[in-house]
């Protein structure tokens, strides 16, 4: 096999690989699996995911990222080396270029450990990509052109919203707030209203089932199962959209005044555009029901999700490494 090219969107929550010409070729939890005597890696990705929670004393499932960054260096590059393998196979002859896309906010520190950890699993050279411009390249968004634009990538572990024109970045902020914070406010909220306890798999589907960044006329309504926290066996409720838009109404008001931030840091012609053409949500956080109600009402700005919105930053990733000269002034580039 010859030299490959491969973009990697490592998330907090999903780990998506893109392949030039073919797209995305993996899209997996970012799990992985570790023996506690031998920290020997068990399995990665869904196979991983489906023991979360579920493990004996001497398995543990851990995501190796936090917040966007990460935490558990040995894991995380056993994580990429999973992936690297299984996109290109075991054998081959020439190691892939990689670039791989972090959130705007993480310090020179987090992304040179990004960049060792990707050489070390068997790239030749690895490239960074800022999230926002990746996902603002994969929504479409022409980057390079002489007006502002305005992405906000909300995906597990960071919410990252950025003003674009002319191929750089004007202004942007990043913050470590997304779909893994939305789930435990949902589990502490879950927890003392109804004294029951779930695990975090059951508050990602409460979310994803029911959950609305406002509150709806329509309330959606599902049945869950856990352990009551005075009697200590298991309990069957019932749960509504409601209780989600109320569990998680302090993570949005930081998504919010962030994306106000960004806003009031925009230069007024910048502005105008943005007025203009709108915001552009991006991420898996994105789908959250009316989330782009809410943004359009805190800011006066109308909203639009885009097309395939977990999807853009992996494919900006992808498209940036495709049309590395066009791209350069947007990435940081390194060996």
């Amino acid at each position: 096999m010859f030299a490959k090219r491969i973009g990697i969107d490592l998330g907090t929550t999903y780990t998506l690989v893109y392949l030039p010409k073919r797209g995305i070729v993996i899209n997996e939890p970012s799990v992985v699996a570790v023996a506690m005597e031998d920290r020997k890696i068990l399995a990665v990705g869904n196979e991983a995911k489906d023991m979360l929670g579920r493990t004996p004393d001497s398995i543990i499932a851990v995501k190796p990222l936090k917040e966007g960054v990460i935490a558990d260096y040995r894991t995380t590059e056993a994580m990429i080396r999973y992936f690297i393998n299984k996109t290109l196979g075991n054998v081959r002859f020439f190691r892939p270029e990689v670039m791989v896309a972090v959130p705007a906010g993480i310090s020179s520190t987090e992304r040179r450990a990004v960049i060792e950890a990707t050489i070390a699993a068997g790239a030749k050279a690895a490239y960074i990509i800022k999230e926002p411009v990746a996902a603002a390249i994969g929504a479409d968004i022409p980057i390079g052109s002489a007006t502002g634009h305005m992405i906000v990538d909300i995906g597990g572990g960071t919410a990252e919203m950025a003003v674009i024109s002319l191929g750089g970045v004007v202004s942007s902020t990043s913050v470590r707030v997304g779909g893994a914070k939305f789930d435990n406010a949902i589990l502490d909220f879950v927890k003392k209203k109804y004294s029951l306890a779930i695990g975090e798999r059951t508050a990602e589907e409460i979310k994803i089932n029911i959950g609305s960044a406002l509150f709806i006329q329509e309330k959606l309504s599902m049945e869950i199962r856990g352990r009551d926290i005075v009697s200590g066996l298991p309990r069957s409720i019932m749960v509504n959209s409601d209780d989600v838009t109320e569990a998680i109404q302090g993570e949005l008001e930081l998504i919010v005044a962030a994306v106000k931030r960004v806003l009031n840091e925009t230069p007024p012609e910048l502005a105008a555009d943005i007025m203009d053409k709108g915001i552009v949500l991006s991420g898996g956080s994105a789908l959250l029901r009316n989330i782009d109600q809410l943004f359009a009402r805190a800011t006066g700005v109308p909203c639009y999700i885009a097309d395939d919105a977990p999807l853009c930053v992996a494919k900006g990733t992808g498209i940036a490494l495709e049309n590395l000269d066009s791209y350069k002034r947007s990435i940081l580039a390194t060996k």
